[in-house]
């Protein structure tokens, strides 16, 4: 787990990157009736059940000082090796992270089964889909090609879990209020904010000029209309299928 990445892409993560409260039920629903939980890659802390007692592991400071005061202090581990004993928890949980855990993301997997006597919980993207949304599509094939390297199709999480897996769609909808990458399906003016790409690891693992030729086509696009011809029709959907998958593995 790279905590350099996540300090680059954490400045102003809690502002941009807010709890949805339909993806928080889905989660919390998969946790089922877990009364300890182990959070990988916690973050900030969003989708992190309040109600019970929560081990998170972050390994980055910036992003485990903007962790709300109500919940528990983040404990610096990565995936790799996490500080828990055999069965230790009911329930593990890793939101949007397994994708930032590099080589050691199979041995991460394999350490949430490990740790966790019930269900593995995992939010993640299933990158054969998200590359077809316009934004990758069209403008940035260099973070599909990314994706592609990054992200395991679900298929082989549900290989490294073992056991009973299953994976759902989580269609995002267009108001949510966790501006993830995806959820620009709708919204190609937030292209054009880069406070709101700096959130996304998306954006922040292209370089400079990448993101600037990208930046440059889509206001250009925007102004003489091109985009809404071609992908107007988006503006009108409640929600959309950019690949966003939740991965539940029992033992």
């Amino acid at each position: 787990m790279n905590d350099r990445r996540y300090d680059a892409i954490g400045e102003d993560y809690a502002r941009f990157r807010r709890e949805d409260p339909r993806f928080r039920a889905r989660i919390l629903e998969a946790l089922g009736e877990a009364r300890t939980v182990v959070n990988v890659g916690a973050g900030a802390g969003s989708y992190e059940p309040d109600d019970r007692h929560v081990v998170a592991i972050e390994p980055s400071d910036v992003m485990a000082a903007q962790r709300p005061r109500n919940l528990a202090p983040a404990i610096r581990a990565g995936a790799a090796k996490l500080p828990l004993r055999d069965g230790s928890v009911d329930a593990a949980m890793a939101i949007l992270t397994v994708h930032h855990w590099d080589d050691a993301r199979e041995q991460g997997v394999s350490e949430l089964r490990r740790v966790a006597r019930g269900p593995v919980v995992v939010l993640t993207y299933d990158s054969r889909v998200s590359e077809t949304m316009w934004l990758m599509a069209e403008y940035l094939p260099e973070i599909a090609a990314l994706d592609r390297a990054i992200f395991p199709h679900p298929e082989v999480l549900a290989g490294w879990l073992g056991g009973r897996v299953t994976v759902e769609p989580v269609p995002i909808p267009r108001d949510t209020p966790d501006w993830m990458l995806g959820a620009y399906w709708a919204h190609p003016e937030r292209v054009l904010d880069a406070d709101a790409r700096a959130a996304t690891s998306g954006f922040a693992r292209m370089s400079d000029p990448v993101v600037e030729r990208a930046v440059r086509s889509v206001r250009s696009d925007l102004a003489d209309g091109a985009w809404d011809r071609r992908h107007g029709a988006l503006r009108g959907l409640a929600e959309y299928d950019a690949g966003l998958r939740l991965i539940v593995g029992w033992p």
